[in-house]
């Protein structure tokens, strides 16, 4: 049995309260979005984090938490008091307890997403065997999930796809396994390359048709298609690079947007493309649009 807090925080200020949580014996501490918000990594090596997180903090069952909660209770930096309660957590097998909870998914007619210890509930789809705990984006968050569904009714079959901002490389397999010749997968994240690659073999996509990418070690090509689920900054500064990498008549899918950011998306893309109206999902949008001649 373990006792697990949740304290809900801005992100900047995560350092300074684990080094309190860590002096009061926690013993582990894991971060949790608190309004699911994407995450795109500014600078290579550093943490993403999101602007509200929950600390998830786990405590020996029978350690007293008494005069820790009534500190945080007086801390201002604490987002919610409310939000602040203590969880009593069975012992269990944690691989099997988040196993469970992953099942296969469909986007749109064609594209499923599989566990990859699972056997796919319809073999002839196109599936895609994904292990969760590898890295980011198994196709429960939204954006994704609009990625995915607009891919499946795309003609990828004979394209050269980018996708910027791979993460776990599901929209980079996805691709692939649509019948594009070529897929460049880019990322700032070294870890999320590594994820990528590993995907990408236990989804047998041959090394020639699947390259990986940073930033900066991506060559200059004109793609049919390119794909960015990041955030709106992003997008935004990389605009006129999108347009020099998506040849004329190609296509541009943008995600990782919330409703009210559709405007400023648009400003900055409608010089080079004929952007489509927005597709919405909880909240969330993608964008696409044709590269102008």
């Amino acid at each position: 049995m373990w006792q697990q807090l949740k304290i809900q925080l801005h992100s900047e200020d995560t350092s300074s309260f684990e080094q309190i949580l860590f002096d009061s014996d926690a013993i582990s501490i894991s971060y949790l979005d608190a309004e699911d918000q994407p995450v795109f990594q500014e600078e290579p090596g550093a943490t993403p984090l999101w602007d509200y997180i929950f600390l998830l903090c786990l405590f020996n069952a029978k350690k007293d938490l008494g005069s820790l909660l009534n500190k945080l209770r007086c801390s201002t930096k604490v987002l919610n008091n409310e939000s602040l309660n203590i969880e009593l957590i069975e012992d269990q097998d944690w691989e099997r307890s988040w196993m469970k909870d992953f099942e296969p998914m469909q986007f749109g007619e064609k594209l499923w997403i599989c566990p990859s210890w699972l056997s796919p509930p319809k073999p002839n789809a196109v599936n895609i065997k994904l292990d969760p705990g590898l890295a980011f984006g198994t196709g429960n968050h939204a954006t994704t999930s609009l990625c995915l569904r607009w891919l499946d009714q795309a003609d990828v079959g004979g394209s050269e796809v980018i996708d910027y901002g791979c993460g776990s490389g599901v929209l980079s397999i996805a691709s692939a396994l649509l019948g594009a010749v070529k897929v460049h997968a880019v990322d700032n994240d070294p870890q999320a390359i590594s994820a990528t690659i590993d995907n990408s073999h236990r989804n047998n996509i041959p090394d020639d048709a699947l390259t990986t990418y940073l930033p900066e070690a991506l060559p200059s090509l004109h793609a049919d298609i390119l794909i960015a689920n990041i955030l709106e900054r992003p997008l935004i500064d990389l605009s006129e690079r999108f347009a020099e990498l998506v040849k004329k008549g190609g296509y541009i899918t943008l995600s990782g947007l919330l409703e009210e950011q559709i405007p400023s998306l648009l400003s900055s893309y409608d010089c080079w493309f004929d952007m489509e109206a927005p597709q919405i999902e909880q909240g969330w949008v993608l964008l696409s649009g044709t590269r102008k001649s």
